[in-house]
């Protein structure tokens, strides 16, 4: 029906259209209220660039013709054309010297600084590269790999298992003339590290510059020592050789493949280093120098490709997630466990998203209570030594962040370490004990809790190259939690009262108690993070999920000990768990249910921008916890969207069922397909 005769119709029979503007009134208070442009999120592209940032681009080989992708090349007439998109777009090379200027609190970087960065040590650079930027007067950094740039003239460079000709690589004169231009930085890219050494049981080859070696003859990791002793030696040597070539000490360290680790940082800075490069996204920061995101020019981009990818590193993109029970994955029978991997693998790169939230924690009985582990530890049970691998599968064969999905407080350890405990306002005369319609969790004001729980961490971040943290949601105190000897001694320590009686009958005290709840678990998942970081790195992420009702109705902070304001201060990511069905909304309703929830984080300052979103993919209320139908659940990822939400994800993926349906979800969930496709 045309819209002149359907409006004939309505005209004719004005009982009908009565009936008909009812309906529509019932069904508006599900469809998505309008948003006016001046309200609606301006993209990062759209507004003035922020204070002493930088975009640092990634650089190997460049050749004239036919552009080798085995060393990362571009052609030369494009690199020339990329830089000159640049210049003419307003952006500004910018050298080591002004960068560290700017860390200092001298002159401030100018807006849209670049820095350039040339890897591995081509014969390119010198012959190609160096031309092109004395004729702009632009500054860039070049770092080559020592043992290559040693070979002797007569042999081939081995390019990790690639032979390659001699001529492909500089040599020391090279890199001496390049330095004594005033336009190049000599840095390092570690002297013999470019290359892969086996990192667990099942033989995957990782940096050898960032991995604890495993030892299939013995079954056993290097230890800390044994992997510390190997890296100072390897940057002892590279630092030798430069300064000895420049009459410089190098203070630029460039990650081999741009995977950074903690512990290596800690024996770089000790060697006079002050910026690090890896290969994150995003813009470096003159606050974060030893954590500088590069962005990898590979596949000699064309300008529109480029640009393109300049843009969305600078925006920093869609965040989209999907979070994982590793529990799918394990099985006593290896290859079966293997080929569940694959199917896992696979599906993830099918979808095309951002990052997975991979539990690296056992939870067979789904209670949320780890008493076994996916990675080798001193504390519990491991279940299989599968963490490691995953991460670096989906991490290499996926192309996602993977974020280790740990318990704050649930773990199984010994009955002798205190347990978060209820005062019982029924029985108040009775002992505290712990509730048991809660997760089982660990006293937070426990100190053997606190090392049993850190140690934990540390051995998770010292297995696998993670790229963030998810903390989950067992982090959460009730309005009648904790109450074991711990936590009253802390209290009172704070100046509040040392009962939970006396706490809640004074409402001063009471509120007062809230909020330091609330911050002792974001001081405790802080304690977490930074342990994490001294081992794997400061480019490490934070997110942690919250609940729904912290967000809608602020006052239940009181029942959680959670609270939006301060995990968006805390944390990279605050996770709010956007699942209506498990807060019992109707169906029909839970459309707007997620509107509301939106509105609220849009009320706090940087909501949207360091929220992700996650999603139900089963509803737990229901016997059997079925699936949420696929089409629903691309539904709410659109409806997100709509309101102005670009970062959002799900829970769970089950890859074994194929749920949800990949063909309804990925064009709302992939960053490939939407709103490209």
């Amino acid at each position: 029906m045309s819209l002149f005769t359907l409006r004939r119709a309505l005209n004719l029979i004005p009982a009908v259209l009565c009936c008909c503007l009812a309906l529509l009134a019932g069904c508006a208070r599900d469809i998505p209220a309008f948003v006016p442009p001046a309200e609606r999120p301006v993209s990062r592209t759209d507004q003035a660039w922020p204070h002493n940032r930088i975009l640092a681009l990634a650089y190997h080989d460049v050749e004239d013709s036919d552009p080798d992708q085995r060393y990362l090349a571009v052609r030369t007439d494009l690199l020339a054309a990329q830089l000159k998109w640049l210049r003419d777009n307003g952006y500004q090379a910018v050298s080591v010297d002004q960068i560290l200027a700017a860390h200092r609190g001298g002159k401030p970087l100018p807006p849209k600084a670049v820095l350039l960065s040339f890897d591995d040590g081509y014969s390119s650079f010198y012959t190609r590269v160096l031309p092109i930027l004395k004729a702009m007067n632009w500054p860039a950094i070049w770092a080559p790999v020592g043992r290559w740039i040693d070979t002797p003239a007569d042999q081939p460079v081995m390019f990790g298992n690639v032979a390659t000709p001699r001529q492909r690589f500089a040599t020391w004169d090279d890199v001496r003339r390049a330095a004594r231009s005033g336009l190049v930085e000599i840095a390092s890219h570690t002297d013999d590290l470019h290359f892969g050494i086996p990192a667990n049981p099942q033989g995957n080859q990782e940096p050898a510059a960032t991995s604890h070696r495993y030892d299939a003859r013995t079954h056993s990791y290097e230890t800390d020592a044994q992997y510390r002793r190997r890296i100072d030696n390897d940057v002892q040597r590279i630092t030798r050789k430069i300064r000895q070539v420049t009459g410089k000490a190098p203070r630029v360290w460039v990650w081999p493949y741009g995977a950074a680790n903690g512990i290596a940082l800690q024996i770089i800075r000790r060697h006079g280093y002050q910026m690090a490069l890896t290969l994150d996204g995003g813009l470096g920061d003159t606050d974060r120098l030893m954590s500088m995101p590069r962005m990898l020019v590979a596949d000699s981009p064309n300008m529109a490709e480029f640009a393109r990818s300049v843009l969305a590193t600078e925006s920093q993109g869609n965040f989209r997630v999907a979070q994982v029970d590793l529990d799918y994955v394990y099985d006593p029978d290896p290859a079966q466990m293997d080929e569940n991997l694959g199917a896992l693998v696979q599906r993830i790169a099918d979808m095309q998203i951002s990052a997975v939230f991979l539990q690296a924690y056992a939870d067979p009985k789904g209670d949320g209570l780890a008493r076994e582990v996916y990675f080798p530890n001193h504390w519990l049970p491991m279940r299989a030594d599968l963490f490691n691998r995953t991460v670096w599968q989906l991490q290499t064969r996926a192309h996602v962040q993977v974020y280790a999905w740990m318990p704050v407080l649930s773990f199984n350890l010994p009955s002798g370490i205190a347990r978060v405990q209820r005062w019982s306002p029924e029985h108040p005369d009775a002992s505290p004990a712990p509730d048991p319609t809660q997760y089982a969790r660990l006293s937070p004001f426990d100190p053997k809790a606190r090392a049993a729980i850190i140690g934990l961490y540390e051995d998770m971040a010292r297995n696998a190259p993670i790229d963030g943290i998810l903390f989950h949601d067992d982090a959460v105190l009730s309005d009648f939690e904790d109450a074991s000897p711990a936590a009253l001694a802390a209290y009172r320590q704070a100046g509040l009262p040392g009962s939970i009686r006396a706490l809640r009958a004074d409402p001063a005290a009471r509120q007062r108690w809230i909020r330091y709840k609330s911050q002792a678990l974001i001081d405790f998942t802080r304690t977490l993070a930074r342990h994490v970081k001294d081992i794997r790195g400061p480019q490490v992420k934070t997110a942690r999920n919250i609940y729904a009702e912290p967000i809608l109705n602020p006052a239940s902070e009181a029942w959680y000990a959670q609270n939006l304001d301060d995990f968006l201060q805390a944390y990279d990511w605050a996770v709010p768990m956007a699942m209506p069905l498990m807060e019992r909304v109707p169906p029909a309703q839970s459309g707007a249910w997620l509107d509301r929830l939106v509105a609220a984080v849009k009320r706090h300052p940087g909501g949207l921008e360091h929220t992700v979103f996650e999603l139900q993919a089963r509803n737990w209320n229901l016997p059997g916890q079925p699936f949420v139908d696929s089409h629903t659940l691309a539904g709410w990822m659109q409806r997100l969207q709509r309101e102005g939400v670009q970062h959002f994800g799900y829970y769970p993926d089950d890859f074994v069922r194929r749920q949800p349906a990949l063909q309804l979800i990925r064009p709302a969930i992939s960053n490939a397909w939407y709103p490209y496709q």
